[in-house]
Formats: C-alpha cells, sequence, structure tokens
C-alpha cells in the first residue's frame, strides 16, 4: 500500500500570497517522491507553475487564490503523458479490425489514408482524439501522422501539450515526396514553434522497412546538432525483425545503433520482439521506450518484456497508438493493461506495481520526450498539468488505497477535471476549449464519406 503522509513545508506567519488556483483534493499523488500519497492536502498554482504542495489548513492560511477548486474524493494526479499516437486516425476507429499488422496496414489504412488524408482530415480527427483525450486525463501527447502543421495547431488552439513527431518515409504519401522533404518540411515547421510553450517537434523515421540508411544517417545528424528528439516503430512484431535480419544481415537495434540513431534522444515504440542483446543494447545507449500494449495485443504483434526492460534500468513509457489499431485513447486503461499484462509476460505478480505504472505513465513518459523538467510530477517549479479522478463510485468501493484503485479500478470516465499549464480545459467533464458536439457531428461526416455515402 502507498504511504500517506504530508508534504513538509516551511512554515510562514507572513501575510497571505496571492495566487492564481488553490486546489484543495482528499488525495494528492505526486509521483515524485515515489509511492506518496498526501491525505487532506493542497495544491498552488500561480502563472501556470505549482508553487506547492502542503496541508490544506495550511494552504488556506498562506494563500490568497483568484480561484479555489475543492475536490472532494478526487485524488489529484500528475497529467498522464501518452507517449505514442496518432491522433487523426480516430477518424478510422473500427474502420478495419481483426487483422494482423500487415494485412491492416497494406489493404487497409494505407489505401484509406491514400485516398482520404489531408490537412482537414487530420484537423478534425487530432481535435475529436484531443478532446477524447482530455476526458481520460491526458495532458501531453507525441504524435507521428501526415499534415503535422494540423496537428500542432489543434494540440496549440485546444491548450494542450504536445510533441508532434513529423514522419519521415522514403517513398510518396499524403504530406511529402521522399524522406528529404518530409525532413525539410518538418525542420521548418520546428522553426514556426520554436518559441512555443507547449509544441515541440521531433522526427518520426516510421519503420526500418520504410526508411532507408541515408535518410536515417541525415536525421542522426540532424537531431544531434538541433538537439531534437527521434521517435520510431521498432521490433513491433517479430515478422519485422526476421525480415530485417534476412535482408540486411542485422537485427534493426542494431542498424539503429550502427548508423547513430540510438542515444538518450530516441523512443523505441512498441519493441516486441526483443532477445538480450537487444535489451543490453538499449540499456548501454540510454534509449526510451514507447509501449502500447492495447493495440500490440490487438493486432496480434507480441508482447514487450516489459519487466525484464524495467530490471534493465531502461526508461518505458505508455503510449495508446491511434484508435484505428487501438479503438481508444484512454491513458488509465492503457496502464491498467500494461500492469496486468506484465504480470503474465513475467509470471509474476509483483512485477510493475501500482506506483511503477503510474510512473510510466507520467514521470518516465516526460522523460521519453525530454520534458521531465517541465512534466510528469507534481513539484515546486514544474507546469500545473493536472488531472483529479474521482474515486467515489460504488465499484472503486471499499477504498484501501487510492493509488490501488486508480490504476486497477478506475477508467478514463472517472477523470473530472484536467488542467494543462494551470488552464483548467476540463471541468467537471466538461470541455473548456472545445465543442463536443460540434466534434460528433464532423466524426458523422467522415464517417459517411469514407463510407461512400458522401462525397
Amino acid at each position: 500500500m502507498a504511504t500517506a503522509n504530508t508534504p513538509d513545508q516551511p512554515h510562514s506567519a507572513n501575510k497571505k500570497q496571492p495566487i492564481d488556483t488553490l486546489i484543495h483534493a482528499r488525495w494528492i499523488i505526486p509521483v515524485i517522491p515515489e509511492q506518496r500519497v498526501y491525505e487532506n492536502c493542497s495544491l498552488a498554482i500561480d502563472d501556470g507553475v505549482i508553487v506547492a504542495i502542503l496541508p490544506r489548513t495550511e494552504a488556506q492560511h498562506r494563500f490568497a487564490p483568484s480561484k479555489e477548486h475543492f475536490l472532494d474524493e478526487q485524488v489529484l494526479i500528475p497529467g498522464l503523458i501518452n507517449t505514442h499516437n496518432h491522433a487523426a486516425m480516430s477518424l478510422l476507429r473500427g474502420f478495419a479490425d481483426d487483422h494482423p499488422l500487415m494485412t491492416w496496414l497494406e489493404k487497409h489504412i494505407w489505401p484509406a489514408e491514400q485516398q482520404w488524408v489531408a490537412p482537414e482530415f487530420v484537423g478534425d480527427g487530432t481535435r475529436l482524439a484531443i478532446a477524447e483525450m482530455l476526458k481520460s486525463g491526458t495532458t501531453t501527447f507525441s504524435d507521428q501522422y501526415f499534415f503535422p502543421e494540423a496537428t500542432a495547431a489543434a494540440a496549440r488552439d485546444a491548450g494542450m501539450r504536445a510533441q508532434i513527431a513529423f514522419p519521415v518515409i522514403d517513398f510518396p504519401n499524403a504530406w511529402s515526396r521522399n524522406g528529404f522533404d518530409a525532413i525539410e518540411k518538418g525542420l521548418a515547421l520546428r522553426d514556426d514553434y520554436r518559441s512555443h510553450p507547449r509544441i515541440g517537434l521531433a522526427f518520426a523515421p516510421h519503420a526500418p522497412y520504410t526508411v532507408g540508411d541515408e535518410t536515417l544517417e541525415k536525421i542522426a545528424v540532424y537531431a544531434g546538432e538541433l538537439g531534437m528528439a527521434v521517435q520510431m516503430h521498432l521490433h513491433e512484431t517479430a515478422g519485422e525483425v526476421e525480415r530485417a535480419v534476412s535482408d540486411t544481415g542485422e537485427r534493426p537495434t542494431q542498424r539503429l545503433h550502427r548508423l547513430g540513431l540510438l542515444s538518450p534522444e530516441m523512443l523505441c515504440v512498441h519493441m516486441t520482439a526483443l532477445n538480450d542483446d537487444d535489451i543490453t543494447l538499449l540499456q548501454k545507449t540510454g534509449a526510451h521506450i514507447a509501449h502500447c500494449p492495447r493495440s500490440n495485443l490487438k493486432l496480434a504483434s507480441g508482447f514487450s518484456p516489459v519487466g525484464k526492460l524495467l530490471e534493465a534500468g531502461i526508461n518505458v513509457s505508455i503510449g495508446t497508438d491511434g484508435a484505428a489499431s487501438n479503438n481508444g485513447l484512454d491513458m488509465l486503461l492503457e496502464t491498467n493493461t500494461a500492469a496486468l499484462l506484465a504480470k503474465a509476460v513475467a509470471g509474476d505478480a509483483a512485477t510493475l506495481p501500482a506506483h511503477q505504472a503510474l510512473a510510466m505513465a507520467t514521470i518516465n513518459g516526460a522523460r521519453a520526450l525530454g520534458i521531465d523538467h517541465v512534466t510528469g510530477s507534481l513539484e515546486a517549479g514544474k507546469a500545473a498539468d493536472l488531472c483529479a479522478v474521482d474515486l467515489s463510485a460504488l465499484e472503486q468501493q471499499p477504498l484501501h488505497d487510492p493509488l490501488s484503485q486508480l490504476i486497477y479500478t478506475a477508467n478514463g470516465h472517472n477523470v473530472r477535471n484536467v488542467w494543462v499549464a494551470g488552464k483548467q480545459l476540463l471541468k467537471e467533464r466538461e470541455l473548456t476549449t472545445l465543442n463536443e458536439e460540434e466534434l460528433r457531428q464532423r466524426a458523422g461526416v467522415w464517417r459517411d464519406r469514407i463510407a461512400g455515402r458522401l462525397n
């Protein structure tokens, strides 16, 4: 059971300090320090930044807030961080279920994308995804999709934090002529958002089988010179690895290491088909992993050995993948699946306990995206990216341990309130920057277009 206590705070008898917001919660789980659950404490926010966490009575004596929130029977945690998504693919939710990865891609998804993907599709799909993510507690997402400028604009306007990983593929697609063209466009987009406080850019070479050595070497050079992150679908299936060895004589991790891409700036997505040499290489290079358990299960892609990876000291975060292969973007549900699956794969019920699972969905995600100095835990000086989850429902009683209920019982529907950089984007289940009815209407239009009922 998590340790219940209160944070240490210096006492001050000075005049009350004006701040923007004071949130009183039944429980606060800061993630850092680890395995702490604070009861009947408050979190103070000013200018979008966490000022302090302290006992409620002391907070009410010390601060004079412009806004005050009382979150009875709610647990306040860091905003969840989805480290791998294709947000616009929410418009393809349920479009091509029950197929293995390559059949799903080659026979269904890629043809549909060729026909429909354009800035309007990406903008509408991303706004739908952002609404779903906010309503299930996600405050930051990393996205990899065509027309990343549309994704960036949607995240910016909604007030969300995002890493926009622009896709690099060596053959013509909806957004770019080839890999070099994609790099040029992506770097121009990076310039547009260079000073934005919530939007960052990263390289996203799609996969080892769609990007050649010359392009990958160019990305490695640019990433090193500019200090940019890189993410890539990697070791997603055993078949992918077998084909790579047959074609190149190298496993994909070995090839990326030879090309200079495996590093602390690299986020490897999926990583199901791994051997001990792969794990050792990841450990030595400091590369991160985005674990997408529900997508991997649905596509029967394989099982990432999360227990072994964590034991090796490798940073493992959680991603949902897109809604076309997951059918949902609920990070609490994803984290629950990750915890349960890790136990089954390891054959050990002690693998990935609740506190470690929550860390994967928060601070580990921030580390994977290189923003752990900004978000991922509730600490003074970090951005006020917050998620409040209601633990009062009948199915959550009796409540012995709020951390256990959060990971093993709660889901996105229990999320009540969400803040990003101190701005409330979800207020008692109501979105503040997006119109749900408009999103439903636009989703229906796209459903009819894709089904051939509209031009």
